[in-house]
């Protein structure tokens, strides 16, 4: 703590800011960030390389925004970070909660999708000690949530159900989300009977990528268009142009 004086000349005590980096640091670390993704910050944030579109300007700004006006301007609301493999949206996600880790002092979560989905999974075996509610608990209660890659595991009633489970819990409470898709977020193929025969629609499913909404329910997609703001993200595979694999 260090005392700090008022221009009234009244003295009061505040945290010093080494204190604050040391708090900031424990919540980092206890955010479960993969560390191929621990130094995505928003300052990292690349926007400008061969084949990149404006659309990732676009993005960083919004996070930008979207850190500096949390809590009260954003209120409950989160983000969906939609586009194809490689634009950077993971790497948005981070830098968006490290941001308000580092600024606000908010405790956040990152899981990776599939991986959650594995893990209640495991847990109907009898052979491991955590239950569902307790895998599930802190995915409900974190301040701010980062759910990478949804979208990504098979379909299934379960899977439904249990991604339902989660986002309805997160809504209810008005707690921050933010959510990473590499579908795009659209209504699946089952809105689209209107304009056709059921042959039309296998043949135009057949000639198309999945969409957001076939992967999770039109349901839950329109829920996430309430409890996100969306935020597309265009442009080549970052990874295949820029960060390409070498040994030089």
């Amino acid at each position: 703590m260090r005392i700090v004086r008022r221009d009234d000349g009244e003295q009061f005590a505040q945290p010093c800011e080494c204190r604050l980096a040391q708090r900031a640091h424990r919540l980092l670390g206890r955010a479960r960030i993969p560390k191929r993704y621990e130094h995505c910050t928003l300052d990292s944030f690349e926007t400008h390389f061969q084949g990149a579109n404006g659309s990732l300007a676009k993005a960083l700004l919004t996070g930008r925004k979207f850190a500096e006006g949390y809590p009260l301007e954003t209120d409950g609301r989160g983000l969906l970070l939609t586009g194809t493999i490689g634009v950077g949206k993971t790497h948005l996600a981070v830098g968006i909660l490290q941001a308000l880790v580092a600024d606000k002092g908010a405790t956040g979560l990152f899981y990776d999708y599939r991986e959650l989905l594995k893990q209640i999974q495991n847990s109907y075996n009898r052979q491991v000690a955590a239950t569902e509610l307790e895998i599930l608990a802190p995915v409900f209660d974190a301040e701010v949530l980062v759910l990478d890659e949804l979208g990504a595991s098979k379909p299934t009633d379960w899977v439904w159900d249990t991604v339902a489970h989660i986002l309805n819990t997160r809504y209810n409470d008005k707690r921050t989300t933010i959510i990473t898709t590499n579908h795009a977020n659209q209504p699946p193929l089952g809105a689209e009977l209107a304009a056709g025969s059921q042959a039309f629609a296998a043949a135009r499913a057949a000639a198309r990528e999945e969409t957001l909404g076939d992967r999770i329910g039109e349901r839950m997609r329109s829920r996430l268009q309430e409890m996100c703001v969306v935020v597309e993200l265009q442009g080549q595979d970052f990874r295949q142009t820029v960060r390409k694999a070498s040994f030089a």
